[in-house]
């Protein structure tokens, strides 16, 4: 069997399980968002918190909590790194010094998991387990919560009361991530993945020197890693080290937990504003352009271009054997058109083109389908972004979902676009401009100022891989990447929580015979459209000075 046809077997294989997945996960996660039962391990977390989980919160309120409960925990996951050294389980590792702290506590509360640390030589048990793996569910449960408020903002009329912020994060949590996640690991750990608290061993003898390797709770951390698109990983070889993911099997799991949650949350959109129909359309929006760059990426990655390429195969630097041109291939799209960050391999050693696609996928704005919570928002925007459009072109006032899209909401969407091309364009070319942070760049030319742009589109757009050739490790790029992914966090919240306050206010308008069908192709592929330009107009001089340079010189 050729590469090519095991590469397309893998993604039909993918596919198929994700669509026997969709309804009865997209269902059940409708009913826990919609449910006025709590169970009794819930009302204990809402007892200790303080919270009135029936309460419900107009949009400023859930705003509040939602950033109050995130500065705690970057404070906490802060104070957990800096004192490392004097807790039990540390394995002998020192407490991490204060900007690689921030910049952590920055990356793990914002769903990123941007490291800039070699994992088995920095994090013992206590911060790996019970910092960042915590902070790998709260995350995740904050972003499902935020999406989930849009959602009601759409399905409410004539109120601006969004739900509560504390239901949505325990429910999500206890309801949705935990019980999933212990499955995933017990299936990582058939597949061959640790789970242990071991210590530190010494294994052998590596290129004249002693090679050591510790263990750790790593299933556990690697389920809840993909299943919540957070991406971080307990080794510095991230999702391509085999006590990680072991083997193509495990590959292949991996993938489905990271495109699980935000495929499905489609269909509980779709069943939580009454329409099925209108869940699909984003989906098959999502679906679009997910397999179309997936496609493009095995494309240039099989294409044989000289002696080596041919040998090979395919572009195999910095791909495992293991996983070959199209495991890799896969993952790489699916975890930079989410939120995840994970990697089982080195995008910086993909070809021009091919790295130029992982980072396309980051400026798209992370939506197809997106983070857990993340990415339903963020296309939802894009939908209303589109039905404006659609309505200055017919001369007729833009509505979705019976709700008019006025000037107020139009300038919230705007708003909520430009927040992360901003950043990222002006963090890269501030970095560009000094003499010090090109002196973390390995390469020169294209590919370096490539390092430079990936590294803030990762961080802006809550991704957290890297392009591996930039030394990130310094004062300058802890504190500016740590903050791009606060504010590429939090900011666009402010943004879909205001525009969903302002929507659960409206009353209903009523369909009419020249209403825009948003539930049909045609709009879904002026969706695809109008993402494609919206990105293409902000980032395309920039990806010309990089990947696409590159790309058209080899």
């Amino acid at each position: 069997m050729s590469p090519q046809v095991a590469g397309i077997l893998q993604l039909t294989a993918l596919i198929a399980a994700l669509a026997l997945a969709y309804r009865p996960l997209g269902d059940y996660m409708a009913k826990v968002y919609s449910s006025e039962k709590h169970y009794a391990p819930e009302k204990w977390i809402y007892k200790v918190i303080g919270a009135n989980p029936a309460a419900e919160m107009r949009w400023p309120a859930y705003l509040r909590a939602v950033l109050a409960f995130s500065a705690v925990s970057v404070l906490f996951l802060y104070l957990l790194q800096r004192i490392q050294g004097s807790l039990p389980g540390s394995l002998g590792f020192s407490s991490i010094d204060p900007d690689q702290a921030f910049n952590t506590a920055a990356s793990f509360v914002a769903n990123t998991n941007w490291q800039s640390y070699y994992g088995e030589q920095a994090m013992g048990h206590v911060v790996q387990t019970g910092g960042l793996a915590v902070q790998n569910f709260l995350s995740a449960a904050v972003g499902m919560a935020v999406a989930v408020a849009l959602v009601r903002g759409f399905a409410r009329s004539r109120t601006g009361e969004l739900g509560n912020f504390w239901a949505d994060l325990v429910r999500g949590t206890v309801r949705i991530l935990v019980p999933i996640s212990v499955i995933g690991a017990i299936v990582l750990v058939a597949c061959g993945a640790i789970q242990n608290f071991s210590g530190i061993h010494q294994v052998g003898q590596f290129m004249g020197g002693t090679q050591e390797w510790n263990g750790g709770a790593v299933a556990s951390q690697e389920a809840i890693k993909e299943l919540g698109t957070n991406g971080g990983g307990y080794f510095n070889a991230n999702s391509a080290h085999p006590f990680e993911n072991p083997n193509p099997l495990s590959n292949l799991f991996e993938i489905f937990l990271i495109l699980l949650i935000p495929f499905a949350l489609t269909r509980t959109f779709g069943r939580m504003v009454g329409s099925l129909r209108q869940g699909y359309a984003i989906l098959g929006a999502m679906a679009v352009i997910w397999i179309g760059f997936t496609a493009l990426m095995m494309w240039t990655e099989f294409a044989h271009r000289g002696p080596a390429f041919e040998i090979a195969g395919g572009a195999m630097e910095g791909k495992e054997t293991r996983f070959g041109i199209a495991g890799s291939s896969i993952f790489a799209v699916a975890t930079t058109l989410t939120s995840t960050g994970a990697v089982n391999s080195f995008h910086s050693s993909y070809t021009g083109f091919g790295g130029g696609i992982t980072m396309l996928g980051m400026q798209l704005g992370e939506i197809a389908p997106g983070g857990v919570g993340s990415g339903l928002y963020g296309m939802l925007i894009m939908a209303i972004i589109a039905v404006f459009i659609a309505g200055l072109m017919v001369g007729r006032t833009p509505e979705y979902l019976g709700k008019k899209i006025g000037t107020r909401q139009i300038k919230l969407a705007a708003c909520y676009i430009l927040v992360t091309p901003a950043l990222v364009l002006g963090f890269t070319a501030v970095a560009m401009a000094l003499p010090t942070p090109a002196d973390s760049m390995t390469n020169s030319g294209a590919h370096g100022f490539s390092e430079i742009l990936y590294a803030y589109t990762s961080g802006a757009n809550n991704n957290g891989s890297a392009f591996a050739g930039l030394n990130a490790d310094t004062q300058w790029f802890n504190t500016t990447i740590g903050i791009a992914m606060l504010l590429g966090r939090f900011v666009p919240m402010v943004f879909v929580l205001a525009l969903a306050g302002s929507l659960a206010e409206q009353k209903p308008v009523p369909e009419t015979a020249g209403t825009l069908r948003t539930d049909k192709p045609l709009y879904a592929g002026l969706l695809v459209g109008t993402i494609l330009i919206i990105t293409g107009l902000t980032y395309f001089p920039a990806l010309a000075l990089g990947p696409l340079a590159e790309g058209l010189a080899s």
